[in-house]
């Protein structure tokens, strides 16, 4: 009896071995979560007698979060808080922490140092739909030309108004108090200009109202030459706070020539200019337009989306990453490749884009590191080597214990 009891310690040693020995292995291995052999005795049935080994109950992983380590590298993630990658390989999903991924060569598909797809949204929905592999779109991205300008500004309520007696015109710095132009882009991507010029008009001697501003524009293409007239655009005006009240739109059809064809729609905001006793000035400047430009790189934010960038300084969303949680974490199935498997005693996956649910945020240019704990590790590798080999002494003894007995 013994001896059998002694054989189930050596193989539950060995098993504990074969654990504690794969964690040392992958103590280097991103996103590795390590794992403990866990025992249960074994007692005969329905006596009182002591017991006759130790069965292995199987192994327990530690889903603890391992450190994180700054790689600089877009497409490296790391997970903050629960939650799996989820990949294709051959057609099955599987789950992982390892956030090593990088574009193919040959798909442009995301994908993990195996070659497998990383899965997700593709489009600009983040959710609902069917998630599949993530592909880049590396060509050329084209030009848009500009249809909205929005420009924001401070009139200098100081400038002198200037009368009928001074009739605007661009040749003239006098018959304008301030300046400044804008880009416009064409359909095919040229950087044209818009000359804005304002004109502070005098009030009536009977009104307390501040005085209005005349807002004329001049368009001028990409080779430096005006295109037709210039044009009144809008007339702002104020109330005596300085704040805009009328006047706060505008629009100009261009024809730039540079071989666009059709004429182009121009319309101006200024909401949020103000009139006030400092100096002219512009506090923000937006434009819908921008010239064509040529794929640089991919970035993945916070919450999963995956972002074409592009050296006109456009982004793209092409997908968002997805993300699975399980209801029994311990239940999954570890495979080769820093992988697990769904089970029955896992659950199905619950699949979100990260900070949704159970699934944490992600962070770019980061990754987790393993959570074996080396120095615990090495103390239950001497632990396990004195429980087998106190084990095999055991058997020894047995043995010579058969011995003496055949020889009575």
């Amino acid at each position: 009896m013994s001896l059998n009891t002694a054989v189930s310690g050596i193989n539950a040693a060995q098993a504990a071995l074969d654990v504690t020995s794969n964690d040392l292995a992958n103590v280097n291995t991103t996103g590795f979560k390590s794992g403990a052999q866990r025992f249960s005795d074994i007692y005969p049935p329905g006596t009182n007698a002591a017991g006759i080994g130790v069965s292995t109950a199987g192994i327990e992983r530690s889903f603890q979060q391992g450190n994180t380590v700054t790689t600089n590298n877009p497409l490296d993630l790391a997970i903050q808080g629960q939650g799996f990658f989820i990949t294709s390989n051959n057609g099955v999903q599987q789950y992982t922490r390892d956030g090593q991924f990088h574009l193919d060569a040959n798909t442009n598909q995301i994908v993990n140092a195996a070659g497998s797809p990383v899965l997700g949204y593709p489009g600009t929905s983040q959710a609902g739909g069917q998630i599949a592999p993530l592909a880049i779109n590396k060509s050329g991205q084209p030009a848009q030309a500009t249809s909205q300008v929005g420009l924001s500004l401070n009139l200098n309520q100081g400038d002198s108004a200037l009368g009928s007696s001074t009739p605007f015109s661009t040749s003239n710095p006098n018959s304008y108090n301030e300046s400044t132009s804008v880009s416009a882009y064409d359909s095919l991507g040229n950087a044209n200009q818009i000359e804005l010029y304002f004109r502070k008009q005098a009030g009536t001697a009977s009104s307390s109202a501040p005085d209005t501003w005349q807002v004329y524009a001049q368009p001028v293409n990409a080779s430096g030459s005006t295109v037709g007239s210039a044009s009144s655009l809008t007339t702002l005006s104020f109330n005596a706070s300085g704040q805009l009240t009328g006047g706060s739109s505008g629009s100009l059809t261009v024809n730039w020539g540079n071989g666009t064809g059709s004429s182009s729609p121009v319309s101006f905001s200024f909401a949020g200019t103000t009139l006030a006793a400092q100096s002219f000035g512009v506090n923000n400047l937006t434009n819908d337009g921008y010239p064509p430009g040529n794929f640089q790189s991919v970035q993945i934010a916070q919450g999963g989306a995956v972002q074409a960038q592009y050296s006109n300084g456009q982004k793209a969303t092409v997908g968002h990453i997805a993300l699975a949680s399980f209801i029994n974490q311990q239940g999954l199935t570890p495979v080769s490749g820093n992988q697990f498997l769904a089970t029955t005693t896992s659950g199905s996956p619950t699949v979100n884009t990260p900070g949704q649910g159970q699934t944490g945020q992600l962070m770019s240019g980061t990754l987790e590191q393993s959570n074996v704990n080396l120095s615990n590790q090495l103390v239950n590798l001497i632990t396990e080597q004195q429980a087998y080999q106190a084990n095999t002494k055991t058997v020894g003894t047995e043995r010579q214990n058969v011995q003496s007995l055949l020889q009575i």
